[in-house]
């Protein structure tokens, strides 16, 4: 077995190729974060936050080029049902929608008048509803950001109708919500809480929450505790499991919370997506660099 997987729970030997390795595919960025698959072009957009830019790699011949600088120091990224880029903006302090012709457009910059914190991350439910974490890293510092006060006080998971546009704080008992992602059946959502960000009586932690077919949002225990630094953004495979990053790689758990392995990565790891014609190429985003991993397992098809 190849050194760049720990095997924790025989669960997670059939999904990794024993002559796999961890491949560096890009370096010198300052924090890599929030990567998005384009399954029809082969390529991933990521943010380089503190540089103010978002790249772009194309897995048909390993070129990488700046997709967009400044990029409102943006930091998540996905992509809609109709192939459009949704980021999430520190500097801009709002969720944005790249259209097709290239145009940008604001989805969500306020919630009852008052402006957003920094959002963090994004994800898409198949009704075509937009879920967001608003933690408050962008306006801490000038570093990813730019310093400002928090105008609502707080850090929320907030859903934005698909029909009305209208924006709901859905969960508001987190220190700094972060990572989100659906159950394959969009009937619970992962948020990680990275907390521990500011005091160690906070949590490093990843809850789940049971989401019914309105949006309406209930429950919330712990699914996991993070044993290595911190969670930030995972993704799910095609059989529910989660790959999260955390501080020493990317950890494998069963839908049932066990932390069954570990893909090992020379960088603190901060987000990941599957990609390739198959899925089944990881891509990690670890601090100056944007690594990749063939697994035997597929991520899961998000819509």
């Amino acid at each position: 077995m190849s050194d760049d997987f720990e095997i924790l729970d025989r669960r997670f030997a059939r999904l990794v190729n024993h002559s796999a390795r961890v491949e560096q595919l890009h370096t010198g960025c300052r924090w890599a974060e929030g990567p998005a698959y384009f399954a029809a072009g082969r390529y991933v957009v990521w943010s380089d936050i503190p540089n103010d830019r978002m790249l772009r790699y194309d897995e048909t011949d390993g070129h990488v080029s700046v997709f967009r600088q400044p990029s409102n120091f943006s930091n998540g990224n996905t992509t809609d049902r109709q192939g459009r880029l949704l980021t999430c903006e520190h500097g801009g302090r709002r969720v944005s929608r790249t259209e097709h012709d290239g145009s940008i457009t604001t989805i969500a910059e306020r919630w009852n008048g008052k402006r957003l914190n920094s959002p963090n991350d994004v994800v898409v439910r198949s009704d075509g509803s937009i879920w967001f974490t608003d933690p408050a890293y962008g306006i801490e510092t000038d570093y990813e950001g730019y310093k400002a006060e928090s105008e609502i006080g707080a850090c929320h998971v907030y859903r934005v109708d698909s029909v009305t546009g209208e924006i709901a704080a859905v969960i508001t008992d987190m220190v700094r919500p972060n990572g989100l992602a659906f159950s394959l059946d969009e009937k619970q959502l992962y948020v990680v809480d990275t907390g521990r960000t500011h005091g160690p009586e906070n949590p490093a932690h990843m809850r789940v929450f049971d989401v019914d077919a309105a949006g309406r949002v209930s429950g919330g225990l712990v699914f996991a505790d993070c044993t290595v630094g911190l969670f930030d953004g995972f993704r799910l495979d095609d059989e529910g499991r989660i790959w999260t990053s955390a501080r020493d790689g990317i950890h494998c758990y069963d839908p049932d919370g066990t932390l069954i392995g570990k893909v090992r990565v020379p960088e603190i790891t901060a987000n990941c997506v599957f990609g390739g014609p198959k899925r089944n190429i990881l891509y990690i985003c670890a601090t100056s660099s944007l690594y990749a991993v063939r697994l035997m397992v597929n991520g899961a098809k998000l819509y």
